[in-house]
């Protein structure tokens, strides 16, 4: 599932101020929409867009029935009537308001805004997208006046950082709609409260979250639960990495009865891997299908965790992309050694 968002236009912009309610910082609503010409939209485009780099997407949910979620329910009213923008977006500043009780948790302008023309896979829909800006950058500005230069500064907006957003896509809505997530701020325990507390979202079930959960589950058995069952060496555990890797990396679709035989081969293995599997899976409260299509930009991501290091001592590390039968583990009366063999030096 992918955005394009070249034929994207700006409808409507709403900006209100949301404070801290612990710190009784208020809300102050504005009482009209934003005024803005075609070359800051151009620019407002570029700010609530580029950060939205993934295809990982979430949709709205609640314990008991969806439309107890106020953000679907607010945002089902904009896409049912456009016009009830500016209504609605108060709506969504007093909810945000009230789930602002964390006290590290910054006031800041919330946008609300109405998208037209926005493609995911191929179909053109609206969106709506919802946006809180946290921090403020020093500028410089540069006076040239009588001849001379000065320099004043100024705080602002950088228009390269957004804080935090949600993309809602027109789309799905009786499961919770196609939602996209940015916080790049408040890492803590106070980052909740704009995912789990004002938006309430959760992952997806789709070919994504599959690769995402599949690839985190295997390495967590490779790395966490294949020594504490089965002797193990290190770098055995990076030899089924590198398969890992390997097998998403050549397949198109993912066959988890074919990952194993390929992938883990020794029946013993492979028993222990289906259980831990479902304790996971009941552990973390995410099931993963047992067939799915791979995703190429989960693959990639997830990539990046895959650490495939032997560290020695303090000073000494191997890293092992393949070839693990050309590494030899033992030891003598110097002590512990690994022995690699190797055709040609690079």
């Amino acid at each position: 599932m992918s955005a394009i968002f070249l034929e994207s236009k700006i409808q409507n912009v709403t900006l209100h101020f949301v404070g801290n309610k612990v710190a009784d910082d208020g809300i102050i609503l504005s009482n009209t929409f934003v005024n803005i010409d075609d070359r800051l939209k151009d620019l407002l485009l570029l700010y609530y867009i580029s950060p939205f780099t993934t295809n990982e997407y979430f949709e709205f949910f609640h314990e008991s029935e969806l439309e107890l979620n106020a953000v679907y329910t607010y945002v089902s009213r904009i896409f049912d009537n456009p016009d009830a923008l500016y209504d609605q977006s108060v709506n969504l500043a007093k909810h945000l308001y009230e789930q602002s009780t964390h006290p590290k948790i910054k006031g800041g302008e919330f946008y609300t805004v109405y998208f037209k023309d926005c493609i995911l896979d191929g179909e053109t829909m609206d969106a709506v997208g919802l946006f809180k800006s946290e921090n403020k950058d020093t500028f410089l500005k540069v006076l040239h006046e009588n001849n001379s230069f000065n320099l004043e500064s100024e705080k602002g907006i950088n228009i390269k950082k957004l804080d935090k957003g949600c993309l809602i896509f027109n789309k799905e809505k009786e499961n919770g709609y196609v939602v996209a997530v940015v916080d790049n701020t408040n890492k803590g325990i106070e980052a909740q409260y704009w995912v789990d507390d004002f938006l309430h979202v959760r992952q997806r079930k789709d070919e994504y979250a599959n690769t995402q959960n599949f690839m985190t589950f295997a390495k967590d058995f490779v790395t966490k639960e294949l020594p504490n069952e089965f002797e193990v060496t290190k770098a055995d555990q990076i030899d089924l990495l590198n398969k890992s890797l390997k097998f998403f990396k050549e397949k198109d679709t993912f066959d988890i009865e074919e990952f194993a035989n390929e992938v883990i081969e020794q029946p013993e293995v492979i028993e222990k891997f289906h259980l831990y599997k479902r304790a996971y899976e009941e552990e973390s409260q995410i099931a993963i299908d047992d067939q799915f299509t791979i995703s190429e930009s989960a693959r990639k991501k997830q990539q990046r965790s895959y650490k495939r290091v032997i560290r020695l001592d303090q000073k000494i590390q191997i890293i092992i992309d393949g070839n693990r039968e050309n590494v030899e583990q033992g030891e003598d009366e110097r002590g512990k050694f690994y022995k690699v063999y190797y055709q040609q030096e690079m």
